[in-house]
C-alpha cells in the first residue's frame, strides 16, 4: 500500500488517512489506486462496518488531484496515462458515492477539487469553521469534475454556478449552503468526534449513531459570503452561456465593490473552461445519478486535457507560479462551443485535441 496513505481498522471502523502533507495531500495516481483497492476489499469484509476518511498535516484535507503530474504526462506525450489517471479518479469517486457501507469524512483546512471528490461524496460529512472549499479548475484551464455537479444539484443553480465559475475558496457556511458538507465542528472537538465515530461503527444502527454525533457536535459556521453574492447576481447567472454570464456580471460592476471584484476574477479565468463548466453543470442536473455525471466529467476531461489551456493553466498556477496564464482562445467568441456540447451530450469522440 502507498506510503501516501495510512490504512487501519479501529474496532469496526476502517480508516483511510491521506498522508501526503507536503503536497496538501494532493491525490497521486498511487493514492487513487490504494483508496479504490481498500474500499473494494472492505466492501466484503464483515469486520469493517463503516469507513472514515481523514488527513494528515495541518494545512488541509486535500488540495485536489495531482494535476501537475497529469500535465507532465501530457507534455511528455503520454496522454493515455494522463487520461487513465482521470478515469481511475472518477471511478474512485463513484465507488465512494455508491458505497454499501456508511462513509464518513472529516475535512479541515484546504478542501479543493479532488478533495471534494472524496469528502463531498461521503454519506456523513464533517468540516470545521476554518475549512476552505473550492473547485478552482477554471483557473487552470480544466473543468469542474469529480462528480461535484452531482453534489451541488440541490443548491440553487445560480449559487452552484458562481462557486464553480469563480473558483473562489469558501468557508464552512457557504459549503453547508451549497451542499458540500453536512456540519461544522469546532477544531478542538474533532478528536472527541472521531472517538464517537469509532464507537458508532459498533452500534446497531450506525447511521442513527452518526446523526446523533452530528447533532451533538455541530456549531454555527459563520456568514454565507459567496451565496449572498450569488443571490444578488441570480439574474445574471441565469444567462444561457458562460460568455453571457460574464458579460452580465461585468455590466453590473458599478453596483458594488464585491461585484466588481467578481467580474474581474471571472475575466481572468479560461473562457473555454467557463463554457465547459456552465454546460456540464446544467446538463448534470438532468442526469439520474453519479455514474452518469462522472461519465460526463470523463468526456470533458479528455477533451480539455487535449487543449492548450490545461497545460498552460497548470504551468501558470502550479509550476512557474507566475499567475499569468495566456488563454487560447482568449475570448468567448472563439471558444469551441460545438465540441464542448458534443462532449457533454456524448455524441462525438473527444479523443483528439480541438
Amino acid at each position: 500500500m502507498s506510503s501516501q496513505l495510512e490504512i487501519a481498522v479501529e474496532g469496526r471502523l476502517g480508516v483511510i488517512a491521506l498522508n501526503r502533507p507536503e503536497a496538501i495531500n494532493a491525490l497521486s495516481h498511487e493514492m487513487v489506486a490504494g483508496i479504490s483497492e481498500t474500499l473494494r476489499r472492505w466492501a466484503t469484509d464483515d469486520q469493517v462496518r463503516a469507513v472514515l476518511f481523514e488527513a494528515r498535516g495541518s494545512r488541509g484535507f486535500c488540495a485536489g488531484g495531482d494535476v501537475r503530474a497529469a500535465r507532465a504526462l501530457l507534455v511528455e506525450g503520454r496522454r493515455a496515462e494522463a487520461e487513465a489517471y482521470f478515469a481511475d479518479e472518477y471511478a474512485m469517486n463513484l465507488l465512494i458515492a455508491t458505497y454499501g457501507k456508511p462513509v464518513i469524512a472529516i475535512a479541515d483546512g484546504i478542501v479543493m477539487g479532488g478533495g471534494i471528490g472524496i469528502a463531498g461524496h461521503a454519506s456523513f460529512r464533517f468540516t470545521t469553521p476554518e475549512a476552505k472549499f473550492a473547485m478552482p479548475e477554471a483557473a487552470i484551464g480544466f473543468v469542474s469534475d469529480v462528480g461535484v455537479n452531482c453534489i451541488l444539484d440541490k443548491a440553487p443553480v445560480h449559487r452552484a454556478l458562481l462557486f464553480l465559475m469563480s473558483g473562489t475558496a469558501v468557508g464552512a457556511a457557504d459549503a453547508l449552503a451549497l451542499g458540500l458538507t453536512d456540519g461544522a465542528v469546532a477544531r478542538e472537538r474533532v478528536g472527541e468526534l472521531r472517538s464517537g465515530i469509532v464507537a458508532a461503527a459498533r452500534a446497531d444502527n450506525i447511521a442513527a449513531a452518526i446523526v446523533a454525533l452530528m447533532q451533538m457536535h455541530t456549531i454555527q459556521a459563520g456568514d454565507r459570503v459567496l451565496c449572498a453574492l450569488a443571490d444578488r447576481l441570480a439574474e445574471a447567472l441565469a444567462a444561457d452561456s458562460a460568455g453571457e454570464i460574464v458579460a452580465a456580471i461585468k455590466a453590473r460592476s458599478g453596483e458594488s465593490h464585491d461585484i466588481a471584484e467578481m467580474a474581474q476574477l471571472l475575466a481572468s479565468r479560461s473562457p473555454t473552461s467557463l463554457e465547459a463548466i456552465v454546460q456540464s453543470h446544467c446538463a448534470a442536473r438532468l442526469m439520474p445519478g453519479p455514474a452518469e455525471v462522472l461519465a460526463l466529467d470523463l468526456r470533458l476531461a479528455r477533451l480539455l486535457a487535449g487543449m492548450p489551456d490545461f497545460t498552460e493553466g497548470v504551468r501558470a498556477v502550479l509550476v512557474d507560479k507566475d499567475q499569468r496564464p495566456v488563454w487560447a482562445p482568449a475570448d468567448f467568441a472563439a471558444v469551441p462551443e460545438a465540441a464542448i456540447r458534443a462532449a457533454v451530450a456524448g455524441t462525438a469522440s473527444v479523443g483528439a485535441a480541438v
